[in-house]
């Protein structure tokens, strides 16, 4: 089926700055098997919103073969002051780019930012970034490689999930908390069958097996969200699922076997700010 471009649509936004002209063009792609509607619009820099407007879609489904058009146009230079409340995913939808292009631009290596943050959303700037600089911290790879390096440790196995609790909960104390909640988890890995291994965020759990990664219902807990999930540790909100809805979730782990023996469970949840 043929979709056509419905409009363009101007990006603006509060406690921006914004110069340069810009210019736009489109062009059109054919859906291959594995697509998805976040998947394309991350990979051609523009929203989920603006690639469904302009192919007048009114759900995310889309079939292999499908005629998508895109509008690509050059971005202006923009900053943007970080406000409370603001994740890299927010920013990304709010300005129509995507998430490793803000990282990029802001020589970002982890998904942390800090309120009060001045970050590029339209190309590098050549003003610095930022008067506070972004935090640098990367505590889903030093959850992850504590959680490795634990058989290895002489002390008894039981005692390494315990000082690894522990320490979650140290460092989730330290945060706000916006919200918490007793839900249904349950566990997923890329190596099922049916599945992409990109998350709707567009995290490739094929690349990244030991993420800390849930699927959540964005109308319970928003995509984006920073979260500490009782027995797992700090995790991002950043995928979705048919069978996830309300007060359920699932937890990325790296293989069958440790979803098999994580099974059906009663945990609570902490959203972070």
């Amino acid at each position: 089926m043929k979709k056509t471009i419905m409009s363009l649509v101007a990006v603006a936004a509060i406690s921006t700055t914004a110069f340069g002209a810009q210019q736009a063009s489109a062009k059109e792609i054919t859906v291959k098997k594995g697509d998805t509607l976040w998947g394309i619009s991350q990979k051609n820099d523009v929203s989920l919103k603006d690639l469904k407007g302009w192919n007048n879609l009114s759900t995310d489904m889309i079939y292999v073969g499908d005629k998508l058009t895109i509008s690509s146009k050059e971005k202006t230079q923009e900053q943007y002051k970080v406000q409370k409340g603001d994740s890299l995913w927010k920013i990304a939808q709010k300005f129509n780019v995507s998430i490793s292009d803000i990282k990029s631009w802001n020589n970002l290596n982890s998904d942390i930012i800090m309120i009060g943050s001045t970050l590029s959303v339209a190309g590098q700037s050549s003003a610095p970034v930022s008067s506070e600089p972004v935090q640098k911290q990367e505590p889903v790879q030093k959850e992850q490689t504590t959680q490795k390096a634990a058989p290895k440790q002489e002390a008894p196995k039981k005692a390494a999930p315990k000082q690894e609790t522990a320490k979650a909960e140290s460092s989730s104390a330290s945060q706000s908390v916006q919200k918490e909640m007793t839900v249904t988890a349950t566990a997923y890995t890329a190596n099922d069958g049916g599945i992409s291994g990109i998350t709707a965020t567009g995290v490739n759990l094929n690349k990244n097996p030991n993420a800390k990664v849930i699927a959540v219902d964005p109308n319970v807990i928003p995509l984006g969200s920073k979260v500490y999930v009782e027995g797992y540790g700090e995790a991002i909100a950043a995928d979705t699922g048919g069978a996830i809805k309300g007060n359920k979730i699932d937890v990325h782990v790296p293989s069958k076997s440790q979803a098999k023996n994580w099974g059906v469970k009663s945990v609570k949840v902490k959203v972070l700010n």
